[in-house]
């Protein structure tokens, strides 16, 4: 019996994979990546080894995670030292700890390798701190996907007055009611908020307006992309950095009408 590594791929930009990550994926037999994995990061992957598909795709055909699960038991049982890649990092919202729970318990050697969350990633891209000492002490990394029985009420009202800023994984498609029951507990309509698109990717885009506003200038944006809610958000302006598709066709209208 071999290992199994439950490894973040980091978000879109392959660049931001680790050291240890890379050395996992070299002496993987088999990788089991998730839908967002950037397919580049294969290229630290030996030829000889086997790339399964474990994704879970909103609006196709989704492995349950109890079949992943059998799959890292059965492989790793057989002999190979399988890699369970993960975008992001294995343990933000990536089922991780539930991962690790079946390997102990099936007494399978693993190692848990920290990967970059989008969370993070993706609003530092935009030029977004998710902290600041001037704007935000306090940090939230939150999923708008709950398991049935939570409070919801109990829920939105502590994030609505709790943390200074909040980086909604999966709550795209939720934006309207996210942005409704904030206000509803207590958050100003004119909180910034932002959508990051593909964070950190050669195709990110970044909306921004606030809790009322925000839902009618994003109507085009789609999943993958964080929320990042807070006054952190008005930092975008001064601070981005990374050129989007769009800044760089504004740019280069620019140049051609400067002369």
């Amino acid at each position: 019996m071999s290992k199994v590594f439950l490894v973040g791929a980091g978000p879109g930009d392959p660049d931001l994979i680790t050291l240890k990550a890379v050395k996992a994926l070299q002496q993987a037999d088999v990788v089991l990546y998730d839908r967002l994995v950037n397919k580049a990061i294969f290229e630290h992957v030996s030829r000889d080894a086997k790339l399964l598909y474990c994704g879970k795709d909103p609006n196709r055909y989704t492995l349950p995670q109890k079949d992943t699960n059998q799959m890292m038991v059965a492989l790793a049982k057989k002999g190979y030292t399988v890699v369970r890649l993960k975008g992001g990092d294995p343990f933000v919202f990536g089922r991780g700890g539930e991962e690790a729970e079946i390997l102990a318990e099936n007494h399978i050697p693993f190692e848990i390798v920290p990967g970059v969350t989008s969370g993070i990633a993706a609003p530092m891209y935009a030029g977004i701190p998710v902290t600041h000492r001037d704007y935000s002490s306090s940090v939230a990394f939150v999923t708008a996907v709950t398991k049935e029985g939570v409070d919801d009420e109990k829920r939105w009202y502590h994030l609505a007055n709790g943390p200074e800023t909040l980086c909604i994984y999966m709550g795209v498609e939720k934006l309207p009611d996210i942005c409704a029951r904030l206000m509803e507990h207590g958050k100003l309509p004119s909180t910034p908020v932002a959508l990051v698109y593909m964070g950190t990717s050669s195709v990110q885009e970044t909306v921004t307006g606030t809790l009322n506003t925000i839902v009618s200038s994003s109507k085009h944006i789609k999943n993958p992309a964080m929320i990042v809610v807070g006054d952190v958000v008005n930092l975008r302006e001064k601070i981005k950095w990374f050129h989007e598709q769009k800044d760089l066709a504004y740019e280069q209208a620019i140049e051609l009408t400067s002369f």
